[in-house]
């Protein structure tokens, strides 16, 4: 008995250091994945996972887990009638079964899709102010089922783990607000400006005529600006389910390539391809990689020279396919690449010369890391450019499941 009160004081010890590093956690994902860690240690279960429950489309959807493949659950919606993560966000109460194949509420695709064999399960609502933000799950106890103890140690856990992932939320939120409205100032200013003159009796025809130009110009940037910001808000808070196939990547390459023809014969830029042909099926979701591929190749012409080159290169390896987009255009200063794949950031020098939203490669950096890949560069100022996206080829067993 004196051994059991012992350890039950040092999970709660424990408990207590884990909740002041939670308070000290901004960041989102680092602290969710900090919870479930902590979640899966104070009740000795096998795996653990949250489920995020977004109120204004009531839809309930996996964030992070442990022990399974995340870029395959990331975004994954559960529905809330027919899962036992759906029951304790409608009931608000907490669950503990010992085989959950036997309970009708068990959702069996998250199973088949993850190849995470479950047997037991502790699940508690996570609830600040009255408000439902998700669901916290432990899953396969070791030596045993679920007791009284880890559902109380659960219980203190999710209470804190709630108000950090709110507080988490909203300073990720109003980070994101205060950058894109401070984005939104310039196009609205000019807009605003052009407006006034518009309205002024002493403009000629040509005058007017290049002024509502500048209008249609400015809208055109804050619609595709808006566009790009919802894009990241959306992959930043996980809320993008990549539906992965395999496909060819060099048929993509050349897909890509005619896209973008036009565009290159306007700026008098060649593209020229080099395939592997060796290179095996890609494993992927397609229109994601080609939405980097374009953004990559747009920006490869956008920034080249007049009667300059862009090179599509697939190379291959074991272990991962690698595209390069390399162009002989103007080059990156160096102080400026560390911040390359910032929000909202663009190079100075060039600010003026070519437009952008300072979007589209922060964008391409988290579809890339949401397939376990990197996204890398490398420039030299007069010389060109190079961005090589590295994406993982191995076949997992729940991929090959899913591919059949």
């Amino acid at each position: 008995m004196a051994e059991i009160e012992t350890r039950h004081l040092d999970s709660y010890r424990r408990l207590i250091e884990i909740a002041r590093d939670l308070a000290s956690t901004l960041d989102l994902n680092t602290l969710l994945n900090r919870i479930i860690t902590a979640a899966a240690e104070i009740t000795q279960a096998e795996a653990a996972s949250i489920l995020l429950y977004d109120l204004t489309t009531r839809q309930l959807y996996f964030q992070v887990a442990t022990n399974i493949d995340q870029p395959t659950m990331r975004g994954l919606i559960v529905p809330l009638d027919s899962s036992i993560a759906g029951w304790i966000v409608t009931h608000r109460k907490t669950v503990r079964i010992e085989d959950v194949h036997s309970d009708p509420r068990f959702f069996d695709d998250v199973e088949r899709i993850t190849g995470f064999q479950t047997t037991s399960l502790l699940g508690i609502p996570l609830i600040t102010k009255d408000k439902v933000v998700g669901v916290l799950e432990v899953l396969n106890k070791r030596g045993g089922n679920f007791t009284d103890q880890d559902e109380n140690l659960l219980n203190v856990l999710g209470a804190q783990a709630a108000v950090a992932i709110e507080n988490a939320r909203l300073f990720q939120q109003s980070d994101l607000i205060s950058e894109f409205v401070h984005e939104l100032r310039t196009p609205l200013a000019s807009i605003s400006t052009a407006s006034y003159l518009l309205l002024r009796p002493e403009i000629s025809q040509e005058q007017r005529e290049q002024i509502i130009h500048n209008i249609h110009s400015e809208a055109m940037r804050l619609s595709t600006l808006a566009s790009s910001f919802l894009d990241l808000a959306r992959l930043e808070s996980g809320r993008v389910q990549f539906n992965r196939t395999r496909f060819d990547i060099n048929d993509l390459i050349y897909e890509c390539k005619d896209i973008m023809q036009n565009k290159a014969e306007e700026a008098k830029v060649r593209i020229a391809i080099e395939i592997d042909e060796a290179a095996p099926l890609l494993e992927a979701d397609r229109d994601k990689i080609k939405q980097v591929l374009l953004n990559l190749l747009s920006n490869a012409i956008k920034y080249n020279r007049k009667n300059g080159s862009v090179i599509l290169r697939v190379e291959h390896t074991d272990s991962e396919i690698s595209v390069t987009v390399q162009d002989t255009g103007l080059g990156i200063p160096e102080d400026a690449l560390p911040h390359l794949f910032e929000k909202f950031y663009r190079v100075r020098q060039y600010e003026s010369q070519v437009s952008g939203t300072g979007l589209g490669l922060a964008i391409s950096k988290q579809i890339v890391q949401g397939h376990n890949g990197v996204l890398e560069v490398k420039s030299k100022v007069g010389v060109g450019t190079a961005f090589t996206m590295r994406l993982p080829t191995g076949l997992s067993s729940v991929q090959v499941r899913q591919s059949q």
